[in-house]
């Protein structure tokens, strides 16, 4: 079988447009998950541990060489050419990961319910 031939079959099956689909609808799950915790979630975390902006939570590992520390803001901070590590950034992606990973768990379990029992498999010999 021709390469060609056997990715015809593959593109019209409809797994193939199942897992398009999927991809399209997950991309734009992620992008809702990624503003709820931006823009809902970290402000009152922020507020409670004491006015932290976590888009500007960030550390200096070396000065930029456009204007020296310190810096307001990630932005400026980038804008100079500083070194940073962006703890903020990283925190938020956590929790919008910790986030995403539990809905696709909640997925998967209701799947596998719907599913019902699966018969036990035989060991290989």
């Amino acid at each position: 079988m021709s390469m060609m031939k056997e990715f015809k079959e593959f593109a019209v099956k409809g797994s193939a447009f199942d897992l398009a689909v999927g991809l399209i609808i997950g991309s734009e799950f992620g992008k809702i998950v990624n503003s709820l915790v931006q823009d809902v979630i970290m402000p009152p975390i922020g507020l409670l541990v004491g006015n932290v902006d976590f888009r500007n939570l960030f550390l200096t590992l070396k000065e930029g060489v456009k204007a020296p520390a310190p810096y307001a803001s990630l932005a400026e901070a980038q804008a100079a050419g500083a070194v940073t590590i962006n703890v903020g950034l990283f925190v938020t992606t956590v929790i919008s990961f910790t986030i995403v990973a539990f809905v696709v768990f909640l997925l998967v379990r209701g799947m596998n319910k719907l599913k019902g029992p699966q018969p036990p498999v035989a060991p290989a010999a």
